[in-house]
């Protein structure tokens, strides 16, 4: 069965919603699986399968004023012509007073749109790698390269990375080097999930947040459709957790690396719940 082509409950329109929805099918970059292109489009149909009620909010998702743009043509972008896109339209988002929450694609989708916010903002990433590397593959612009573009634009201490479990020895000396935050996810096992918010929270001081959550963070026992699966990832109930705790300072988010041809479904799915769940706790702070 075939559901409508924006995501569920999405309804409101682009002048009065409060936020704005909108995919980045692009993946020129992703160095293991592909298809992660393919995600936008199935997250939206997965977003269908969710009452409008949720429990653990107490939210109604009819009631949160939502705009799905629908997608932006960059699938014939390199990749540092989809940084200027993904910047320039953030910027007009920001311009009008929107909430920007986007849908890739490979994690390159991330650095234009922090790029459009002021720079004192903080960036949280969920993300089972460091993707610290100044260059891959020859482009700076590679989703290798996320947090290193990210921080061309705020200062490294404005950055914080949870759920990490892989990185190549160079880039991992440079991040400690540098003063990079990160919680590897045995380190988060150990110490237990709300500890580890707490010192997130006490390094982030406060600050606005804009959230980027890589699936693959999540264990690929959750979500094995995704373009370069890490075993011993978070659970979905600590995504939620650490999404819930930061809620009252995020300013945006983003969900990438979702690869709907590498599983049933399920991947999807699991991001369609945390893009509401996302959307769900920051509307109940500003309620």
């Amino acid at each position: 069965m075939q559901f409508p082509n924006y995501f569920a409950d999405a309804e409101t329109s682009f002048q009065t919603a409060s936020f704005i929805l909108f995919g980045i099918p692009y993946e020129k970059t992703s160095s293991f699986r592909h298809g992660a292109d393919k995600a936008p489009e199935e997250i939206r149909q997965a977003s269908w399968n969710f009452e409008r009620f949720d429990l653990h909010t107490k939210i109604n998702y009819e009631d949160i004023p939502v705009h799905d743009y629908g997608d932006l043509d960059v699938q014939k972008l390199t990749s540092k012509e989809l940084f200027n896109t993904g910047k320039n339209f953030t910027a007009t988002l920001l311009q009008k007073q929107k909430t920007p929450i986007a849908i890739g694609g490979d994690h390159s989708i991330t650095p234009g749109i922090v790029s459009a916010f002021p720079s004192d903002i903080a960036v949280l990433s969920l993300d089972a790698h460091m993707d610290f590397r100044q260059e891959y593959k020859n482009d700076v612009y590679n989703h290798a390269c996320v947090l290193r573009r990210i921080a061309d634009h705020l200062p490294i201490k404005n950055i914080a990375v949870l759920g990490l479990r892989s990185a190549e020895k160079e880039e991992y000396e440079q991040a400690q080097d540098l003063g990079l935050f990160f919680r590897e996810a045995y380190t988060i096992d150990d110490a237990g999930i709300q500890k580890t918010i707490q010192q997130t929270k006490t390094h982030l001081k406060g600050k606005k947040i804009y959230l980027t959550i890589d699936i693959d963070v999540v264990d690929p026992a959750y979500a094995p459709g995704t373009s370069t699966p890490e075993p011993c990832g978070l659970t979905p109930a600590q995504v939620i957790e650490i999404i819930k705790a930061f809620s009252p300072q995020l300013i945006g988010f983003d969900l990438v690396e979702v690869c709907p041809p590498y599983d049933h479904g399920q991947t999807a799915v699991l991001g369609a719940k945390l893009i509401k769940t996302c959307l769900g706790y920051i509307w109940k702070q500003q309620a």
